[in-house]
């Protein structure tokens, strides 16, 4: 008969596990910006970003209001490697005219029991930060600045709601400052589990969940940043406050609820409000249970049928007495003690089922808690997409505390429902006055952290009259390489190409084509058809240069490039014939004609001797001649640029630009003849390749270079050269990010200070890394994952730092680019005397291609900088490879008609 009154209070696990979906359906719902205004569990962003990392130290405040005393505390952080803290309190009471006051009563009384306790401790003549500890559900937008949504508990003040707390302490402790009585910095509002959670997790950096189960209950945890839509931005984490004891006002567990917990709704203080924390909380659980005993007896199954006053009065039986009677050790003589001091006079029999209930009713409160616990625990493994978790549950809480049983029930059932979730639950000591101190020591080092690494990062951010200033200059420089009397001491060398035309869809045939530019060297045949089925038709092979070939000899050098032609000339069957050749040579050339280029200087990571100052057509017809073994016509020696702007000319009669942005950085575009003094004649136009990754090889950009442009250019294999490029190419950025990650480390802000092996790898950064760590796709477990495989062990708050010093380099290298462009198609502008220019920019490089954002920003750049100049940007299929057959074709087409 006892079972029967207790029949809905059993849930078993597929029930549990029910609840736990309902629960985890509740969350997504409260993070939702669409959906949570009318979510239950509001999901409240706590602003808490970071956990403790150990290396907190200091003297902290913390005030704690949230129950019947107001509590004052210093504490003391210590960094010693063991996280030990000390901790010292003083209560004041709270007095009823003040709980049931105006808001002001009540900040300026917290701000009198504040200056008290700081005399006390003799310390008035100290600046501290404090942490506010203050119990009550808050909306937050900040740490600093929460706004009351509603009191709860015996509070009833006037003039709180809806407004911010923090501002109003504020503004009581101001008056005391302003007789010079306290100082103090109030950095944190903290809500009592994230308190929980955050002094757990100063001892077990492993905590990532809080978890309050007494007189209220609620949960905590570390949210991923993504998936809180509450909050701008989407990087690193955030605890969460879920306010999980309003699970259920919708109706989502009316199928569990007993008449007892309807009865026991209606005469509360607040009916229909905080359901789940009705079910399980110890303000509530002793109620219950008089409900229950109530009505056995009044149906004659206890206590001979005699109704006692005790069970007919509201808030009899508490909590403290079901945990007393729960001690089956003791047998029956606890609850025969606790039932006759109620005058109810209890048979052993009736203390058997008194018994029986209470131990009913807090296994439910376990079970409910367990299961929306499990929904926290199973929604962490799967944001860290992990088949196996460990992870810490920081508790606080009289019922875990003082029950019995409670603790050991809740910890079976949890591991019960997430098998895969190893769990250490560890008890907070110094609860939540400790967790406000700690967050309020993260959130000081965090600031302090904050304000180094701006400081750091500060010299990369340019404004737009640098940046227009920079345009003015390069637009100078680009003046001097196209004079006679200056071009000799010209750092943008502004090379004449001899390429004459852009295609115009007549050209046709085989043509051979090879690059050299990087690490690889890849031989092509192309072939073009003319007229209205026009087309471009490609067959290459790729073959590699080792490290000891391109810093060996230039013989050694050329005879591995012609080996490559005849291993390709047979694999096509083409060994006999003799096709005209366009010779891609990404490296400065001065050129006298457009099939004589002298190599001005290596570049790349290129060091073979006896180039420099070499005709490198002569050097390749050489190598071919000591071969023997086949020849070519090779008519055009060609810069990859040229190669870009040629090969989407083909497409767009209106593209006069080229543009590189990838390993290396570099501008072509067409000139007027009159224009290059260098150059003989003034009619038509001329291809100029104007090896801009010089620029500022003469000093004229300095005050913009960093101390890691500095570091990067001296470890180069050219020091002093091609800075230009240094700053805004692909070869270069990923070791620019690493010389600024090793200052970062060593001051402390990164990898805990600690300087791994990898980090001091020159090299080790490659730019591809930078394009995938700033992927708006990647999560940040992805972003430490790739930095796992560079041997770079990083935390959440590293990845975030890391994954923004990559941001602000790249976001510099597109911006200088699109200065240095919008400096070319200005000149493009004045040069054809046009209000407004309209014309196509060809663009190639895995810089541009392949990063999430450098396209975007050098293309924001250029119009802010160049507003008269209408740019399309157009992508080039394979500049360097087709683009050289179409240079050789429009020559021959060119040479023909000279001839004819």
């Amino acid at each position: 008969q006892v079972d029967r009154y207790l029949y809905h209070l059993r849930l078993s696990d597929a029930v549990l596990l029910d609840v736990m979906a309902r629960f985890q359906a509740e969350m997504v719902k409260g993070l939702g910006r669409d959906t949570n205004p009318t979510a239950t569990v509001k999901m409240l962003p706590s602003f808490v970003r970071s956990l403790p990392d150990g290396s907190e130290k200091g003297d902290f405040l913390a005030v704690d209001l949230g129950g019947s005393q107001f509590r004052a505390h210093q504490v003391k952080l210590f960094a010693d490697g063991k996280q030990s803290s000390q901790l010292e309190s003083k209560f004041y009471p709270i007095p009823k005219e003040v709980t049931q006051g105006n808001g002001a009563e009540l900040f300026e009384y917290i701000a009198d029991c504040l200056s008290d306790f700081m005399e006390t401790k003799n310390l008035k003549h100290k600046k501290l930060p404090l942490g506010f500890t203050f119990s009550f559900p808050c909306k937050q937008t900040k740490l600093e600045e929460g706004v009351l949504l509603a009191w709860t508990k015996h509070f009833r003040i006037r003039g709180v709601q809806d407004t911010d707390v923090i501002s109003s302490l504020r503004k009581a402790l101001q008056k005391h400052e302003a007789s010079f009585d306290i100082d103090v910095d109030v950095l944190a509002l903290v809500n009592d589990t994230v308190g929980t959670m955050m002094t757990c997790g100063y001892d077990d950096q492993r905590c990532e969940v809080g978890l309050i189960i007494g007189t209220g209950t609620n949960a905590c945890y570390m949210e991923e940043m993504r998936h809180i839509n509450l909050v701008e931005g989407d990087e690193g984490r955030m605890c969460i406050n879920t306010e999980w004891g309003a699970f259920g006002d919708d109706g989502a567990l009316d199928d569990l609820r007993t008449e007892f917990d309807r009865e026991l709704d209606l005469g509360s203080l607040n009916p229909g409000k905080q359901l789940f924390e009705k079910m399980i909380s110890s303000l509530y659980l002793g109620e219950l249970v008089r409900l229950i005993l109530l009505k056995m007896t009044k149906e004659g199954l206890l206590f001979n049928g005699k109704v006692s006053t005790a069970l007919l009065t509201k808030g009899k039986i508490e909590m403290k007495h079901v945990s007393a009677m729960e001690k089956y050790k003791e047998g029956l003589s606890n609850t025969k003690e606790i039932l006759t001091d109620l005058n109810l006079f209890p048979s052993e029999e009736d203390c058997v089922a008194v018994q029986h209930v209470c131990t009913i009713v807090s296994f439910r409160s376990a079970n409910l808690c367990a299961a929306a616990l499990a929904a926290i625990l199973t929604r962490l493994r799967e944001n860290k997409k992990l088949l196996r978790m460990q992870t810490t549950v920081g508790i606080d809480g009289g019922l875990y505390k003082t029950h019995p049983k409670y603790a050991k029930r809740l910890h079976k059932v949890v591991r019960r429902l997430v098998p895969m979730c190893d769990v250490r639950f560890l008890l907070s000591e110094g609860g939540s006055s400790r967790g406000a101190a700690v967050v309020t020591a993260v959130a000081h080092r965090l600031a302090a952290r904050r304000h180094r690494i701006d400081a750091a990062l500060a010299p990369f951010l340019l404004s737009l009259g640098i940046l227009q200033e920079v345009k003015d200059r390069m637009r100078a420089e680009l003046e001097y390489g196209l004079k006679r009397e200056t071009q000799a001491n010209a750092t943008v060398k502004m090379l004449p190409t001899y390429v004459c035309g852009t295609p115009d869809g007549t050209e046709k045939g085989k043509f051979l084509a090879l690059d050299l530019g990087g690490t690889n060297f890849r031989v092509l045949l192309v072939k073009i058809k003319s007229g209205r089925r026009k087309s471009v038709q490609m067959y290459n092979k790729i073959f590699a240069i080792p490290l000891e070939i391109m810093q060996g000899t230039g013989e050694e050098l050329f005879d591995h490039i012609v080996q490559c032609i005849a291993d390709f000339l047979e694999y096509m069957g083409i060994k006999g014939a003799r096709l005209p050749l366009g010779f891609t040579f990404s490296f400065p050339c001065r050129q006298a004609s457009i099939d004589k280029g002298t190599l001005v200087g290596w570049t790349k990571g290129f060091k073979a001797t006896d180039c420099e100052g070499e005709d490198v057509v002569d050097m390749l017809r050489e190598a071919i001649r000591r071969r023997n073994e086949f020849d070519l016509d090779i008519v055009a020696v060609v810069n990859d640029t040229v190669g870009t702007m040629m090969t989407c000319g083909y497409e767009d009669p209106n593209c006069e630009i080229g543009l590189i942005a990838g390993t290396g950085s570099n501008v072509c575009y067409m000139e007027d003849m009159k224009n290059i003094e260098i150059v003989e004649g003034n009619e038509g136009k001329m291809c100029i390749n104007t090896e801009w990754g010089a620029f500022g090889d003469n000093g004229c950009i300095d005050h913009i270079r960093t101390q890691y442009d500095r570091e990067v250019d001296e470890g180069s294999l050219n020091p002093g050269k091609q800075r230009y490029e240094k700053m805004t190419s692909g070869m270069y950025l990923g070791e620019i990010v690493r010389q600024i990650l090793i200052d970062l480390t060593k001051q402390g802000l990164l990898f805990r200070g600690h300087i791994s092996k990898s980090l001091r790898k020159r090299g080790i950064f490659e730019t591809k890394f930078l394009s995938q760590i700033e992927s708006d796709r990647l999560a940040l477990l992805q972003v430490r994952r790739i930095l796992q495989q560079l041997g770079l062990d990083s935390t959440c708050e590293d990845s975030i730092i890391i994954k923004e010093v990559c941001g602000i380099v790249s976001t510099r290298a597109a911006r200088l680019c699109g200065a240095g462009l919008a400096a070319v198609l200005e000149k493009k502008r004045e040069n054809q005397g046009v209000e407004r220019l309209h014309i196509t920019v060809g663009v190639d490089g895995t810089l541009y291609k392949l990063h999430p954002h450098f396209s975007r920003v050098l293309q924001e750049t250029v119009k802010e900088l160049a507003p008269q100049c209408d740019v399309t940007f157009m992508l080039s299929e394979d500049g360097s490879g087709k683009g050289a057959a179409l240079i050789t074709a429009v020559a021959k087409r060119l040479h023909n008609v000279g001839q004819k």
